[in-house]
Formats: structure tokens, C-alpha cells, sequence
């Protein structure tokens, strides 16, 4: 991906971020998923006080695509803290190798962040092959 993208996926994320609803963690995040045809969804973390029935910033957005009928994806960039980078939690983790998104880029700013690869975000991945051909 070319440094222009990497700041415009960040910057929906970003913004993403200014939404979310932590109420009880107080740890606001937000993701920007890229589409193989370029389109970009974004979430939000949405939190509830049963914490199981949250909903994490990457899961959210990976989902607003879905409903929009799409479920291939060039990367996502996700954004917590601004002073450490954020990475998807374990359940997000799965959730986007099953959809095989092949870059994730956590991000602190437009300028700074990290990217990893769907193999070092969750090596030897359960599934992930859902409507895939196989070879």
C-alpha cells in the first residue's frame, strides 16, 4: 500500500474513533476497513455494561461492509491510544482472518504506525476459508 493510502485509511479511522462509545472502559477505537474496490467502512468500539454484548471498532466495521454485500478486503486500520498502538484483541483477530483481511495497520497517527501481516496477527489461523475456493 502507498504511504497516501496508509493516511487516508488512518484518517477514517481516526474519525471513527470520535464516536465510539466507552463508557466503561473510557478506551475509545476506531477502524477503517479497505475494500478490494476501494471503498472504505469504518466502526467504532460500542460498549454495554454486559460486557460480552460489546462490539469492538474492527468487528464493527468489517461488519457495516458485509451488510453492504462485500467480504474482500485489501487491509484495515485500527486506532486507540495515541501514545501506544493499538492491536485487535483475540476475537478480532479471528474475526479477520475469516475474511482473510491481509493488512492490519495499527496506528497512533497519520505519520505513525505499524503493519502486520494476516499471518503475524494470528499465525496457523482456525478457518478463514469460507466461501473461498480451494486449491
Amino acid at each position: 500500500m502507498r504511504t497516501e493510502e496508509i493516511a487516508r485509511l488512518v484518517r477514517h479511522a481516526m474519525d471513527a474513533r470520535l464516536h465510539a462509545y466507552a463508557p466503561y472502559s473510557h478506551f475509545p477505537v476506531g477502524a477503517a476497513a479497505l475494500t478490494l474496490d476501494g471503498r472504505i467502512f469504518t466502526g467504532c468500539n460500542v460498549e454495554n455494561a454486559s460486557y460480552p454484548a460489546g462490539l469492538c471498532a474492527e468487528r464493527n466495521a468489517v461488519g457495516s461492509a458485509v451488510a453492504a454485500g462485500v467480504t474482500e478486503f485489501r487491509a484495515i486500520a485500527v486506532c486507540g491510544s495515541l501514545s501506544e498502538y493499538t492491536t485487535p484483541c483475540g476475537l478480532c483477530r479471528q474475526f479477520l482472518a475469516e475474511f482473510r483481511v491481509p493488512l492490519v495497520i495499527c496506528a497512533r497517527s497519520e505519520e505513525d504506525y505499524i503493519i502486520m501481516t494476516e499471518e503475524e496477527l494470528l499465525p496457523r489461523a482456525f478457518g478463514g476459508d469460507a466461501g473461498k475456493e480451494k486449491a
